[in-house]
């Protein structure tokens, strides 16, 4: 009987995402017994700040990559979007599960859509590429930062603290959330993250029996356009405080590329939307940031993460 350590944050959602990926791998491998290690990071710890400034998303993956370094784990379970574009050396991320529905949704008690809000209504969003969107399409309305799980950030809507919230569809539908918010509306207009709604399996590199189990949870066409998406992100060097939001997915006639870049307030942006063959999807995401490193993207970005937070810290000396 093989056993095979998967480590995990302790949330909700990465508890489901962790179940989800044993259940998967003990039905294609009876003979492997799985087991979970629950690890508190330092994002799920520091709730009084926005991410941005305790050193972004990498938090979130950081303590789980220490683990395994520290021969306690096998492999890690990953939201995708949480996983920087730089791996740790001695670690390899190998598979990427089926991504499912990538949309933003807007969650209110009081009022139906987006498009219903007065002027001046309070969004909750901790995130820097939704809110460049969201004051760009409506530059009138106040975001304030929204911090913790998703119950906590629910229960914060439900109490009146913001007249609507915007969160990822995918982690309220997973926990079975979205039938208690009386206002739901996708916004499908929203370019989502790298890797929104798919799972980055990260495992010790040089174990040939674990990288076999995880590649057996490899969706191909998922690999493809996250691929594409992280090379767009590591080619740009975006970092935490920057707005960035870039999308590949597959159509008939080839893979639609996404990608937007800007000021927090949505005040200046830029944005590309590319066409490409299937053929020519070899490091599409590079090309691209390389086109809009042209026209000025890192200047903007360079701006953008001053602009970041602004409020919220202390200006350097």
């Amino acid at each position: 009987m093989e056993k095979l350590i998967i480590a995990t944050r302790a949330s909700q959602l990465a508890l489901w995402q962790a179940y989800h990926v044993k259940a998967r791998i003990e039905e294609r491998f009876p003979e492997v017994t799985v087991e979970l290690e629950e690890i508190t990071s330092r994002g799920d710890k520091i709730l009084d700040k926005p991410l941005a400034l305790i050193g972004g998303k990498g938090h979130f993956t950081k303590e789980l990559e220490d683990e395994m370094l520290a021969g306690n784990a096998h492999l890690a379970v990953h939201s995708l979007k949480d996983v920087p574009t730089f791996i740790p050396e001695g670690l390899e991320l190998v598979a990427i599960t089926e991504r499912q529905d990538q949309s933003d949704v807007f969650l209110s008690h009081r009022y139906a859509t987006l498009e219903e809000l007065p002027e001046g209504a309070v969004v909750g969003t901790t995130s820097l590429r939704r809110r460049m969107q969201l004051l760009q399409r409506r530059p009138d309305l106040k975001v304030r930062d929204l911090r913790g799980n998703v119950n906590t950030r629910l229960r914060k809507l439900a109490e009146g603290q913001y007249d609507a919230i915007i969160l990822a569809y995918i982690g309220l539908a997973r926990l079975d959330l979205l039938k208690d918010i009386p206002h739901v509306q996708r916004l499908e207009w929203m370019i989502p993250p790298m890797g929104q709604a798919a799972l980055g399996i990260e495992i010790v590199a040089d174990n040939d029996r674990v990288r076999e189990i995880a590649m057996s949870l490899d969706d191909s066409d998922t690999h493809l356009c996250t691929e594409i998406e992280r090379d767009f992100v590591a080619a740009i060097g975006a970092g935490c405080s920057a707005p960035v939001a870039v999308n590949a997915r597959i159509v008939e006639a080839g893979i639609d590329l996404r990608a937007m870049l800007g000021y927090p307030d949505g005040s200046k942006v830029m944005a590309e939307e590319l066409l490409i063959p299937l053929s020519d999807a070899k490091g599409a995401g590079k090309r691209l940031a390389e086109d809009m490193i042209a026209g000025g993207a890192l200047e903007l970005l360079r701006e953008a993460e001053k602009r970041a937070f602004k409020e919220e810290r202390p200006e350097r000396l």
